[in-house]
């Protein structure tokens, strides 16, 4: 009998803080790109000095990625701004384990 896969954790860096997800294997590409497009739209966000500390520039930034993805879903964007439903969803799936490890870490602290 074999045992099942497991994801195994890759080392992230989101805004200066590392945390370690699971990635499953033949994903860790995806989630790098991922992280990627997080940090550029948090950086964005920051940038403007409108949004001061990570936590509130994380939730600016799911919110306006969420709101892009939504208007793709709707069509509301146009062709040039479409982009891979499936990516999306793995981003997401990526976004929500960066966030649940930071709130978990969150925790500590107190």
């Amino acid at each position: 009998m074999s045992t099942p896969t497991r994801p195994k954790g890759v080392l992230i860096n989101v805004m200066g803080r590392e945390f370690r997800v699971a990635a499953p294997d033949g994903e860790e590409k995806q989630l790098t790109a991922s992280v990627d497009f997080l940090n550029r739209k948090m950086r964005e966000i920051k940038d403007t000095g409108k949004v001061v500390g990570n936590e509130r520039i994380a939730i600016m930034a799911a919110l306006n990625i969420t709101h892009e993805f939504l208007c793709a879903k709707d069509g509301k964007l146009p062709a040039s701004s479409a982009f891979d439903e499936s990516a999306v969803k793995r981003r997401i799936e990526s976004f929500e384990s960066i966030i649940e490890k930071a709130l978990s870490d969150q925790d500590k602290l107190f």
